[in-house]
């Protein structure tokens, strides 16, 4: 293996770090009602996974069991989850987005698609929108492993 270049150290650092603010900025945009970032992340999971266990959002967003637990218990007090027993494991729950939570994080989506979409328009020329869309290209390949 080849040792990499320096422009690979800051590109993957510049990277790290925009990609960084920019979901922060996202999350801001989104309306929270309320919510901590912690339930909109958990919100914003379930709406891509359909259903999923405490356990297994625990450790997809990197939070103890316990501090997972307090943040369904919020969620559902609110009426936008709800938990069922695990037909495959009693000792399970599994956790589902209800209506209201559903039309949430929908809501949230949109808001976040029509921000990026607006600023991007606002802040780049045309050209720099199509750099932006090679750029993607090449970032794609980093994922195609």
């Amino acid at each position: 293996m080849e040792p990499t270049t320096s422009s690979a150290l800051q590109a993957s650092f510049a990277l790290r770090a925009t990609i960084g603010r920019l979901r922060r900025r996202l999350r801001e945009v989104a309306s929270s009602d309320g919510l901590t970032p912690s339930q909109v992340a958990v919100l914003t999971r379930l709406g891509k996974e359909e259903a999923s266990t405490a356990s297994a959002l625990a450790s997809a967003e990197g939070v103890r069991p316990q501090s997972m637990a307090s943040i369904l218990s919020a969620l559902e007090q609110l009426g936008l989850i709800s938990r069922a027993p695990d037909p495959t494991d009693g000792r399970r729950q599994i956790v589902t987005l209800t209506a209201a939570g559903k039309a949430l994080d929908r809501d949230n989506q949109q808001a976040r698609r029509e921000w990026l979409t607006r600023a991007m328009h606002e802040r780049f020329s045309e050209d720099e929108r199509q750099a932006v869309i090679a750029a993607m290209a090449l970032l794609e390949r980093l994922t195609d492993a």
